[in-house]
């Protein structure tokens, strides 16, 4: 009888086709799949997080990891009814005006949607007035913004500042990461957060959702 703590080891070790084949058989011996999701994939994909965070697991790990639950929804989706419910929380993401780095923000992108966040990209070079578009348009629970470069880091400030002018500020959680930005910095903007790392997203975000 398969249980999901196998299919979270499975997940951990970043075996996509064990990973799969374990939850056909779940599904087979009629495992709630929902419980798949929250149990299995997701409960994998926290401890990738924490592990990344503490320096025992690297890049190649989250995303062997990430690719393993992303095969693995595709095959449990259609068995999930409506009520079944495998989303933390949505997330728009996205990296500030004048700054065209992406490979911290997708990374980031693919480590929330591993552990059940619905994450919208809206890209790089995103101004201020864009990401306040986005809030209204999708109202996300978070909003997050990266930036690689010094010099587009007030960038971030701003668009905090057009949330409060558009009258939106409270309607989101902001979050904001990228190499130049500290905690210090997200402090003094008005962020709600500041992750260093993917694996420091996962658990910013779930915090932030009450999880």
């Amino acid at each position: 009888m398969v249980n999901c703590s196998a299919v979270r080891q499975a997940v951990i070790e970043g075996d996509e086709e064990r990973t799969v084949a374990l939850v056909r058989e779940a599904l087979e011996q009629n495992v709630n799949p929902a419980e798949i999701v929250a149990s299995g994939l997701q409960a994998g994909m926290i401890t990738v997080g924490d592990k990344f965070s503490s320096g025992e697991f690297f890049i190649p790990d989250m995303l062997f990891a990430a690719r393993a639950v992303t095969r693995a929804l595709d095959v449990l989706r259609p068995r999930l009814s409506d009520s079944d419910t495998i989303t933390m929380g949505r997330v728009v993401i996205g990296t500030v005006a004048s700054d065209i780095h992406d490979i911290g923000k997708n990374l980031v992108g693919m480590f929330l949607e591993g552990v059940g966040f619905e994450v919208l990209d809206l890209g790089t070079d995103v101004s201020a007035e864009r990401f306040v578009a986005a809030v209204k348009e999708y109202r996300p629970d978070i909003l997050g913004m990266s930036s690689l470069l010094t010099t587009t880091m007030s960038s971030m400030e701003a668009t905090i500042q057009t949330l409060e002018s558009a009258g939106s500020r409270h309607q989101v959680k902001v979050i904001i990461g990228g190499a130049p930005v500290t905690q210090h910095f997200a402090d003094r903007i008005g962020a709600d957060g500041y992750g260093a790392d993917g694996g420091a997203a996962i658990k910013l975000c779930r915090k932030l959702m009450g999880r």
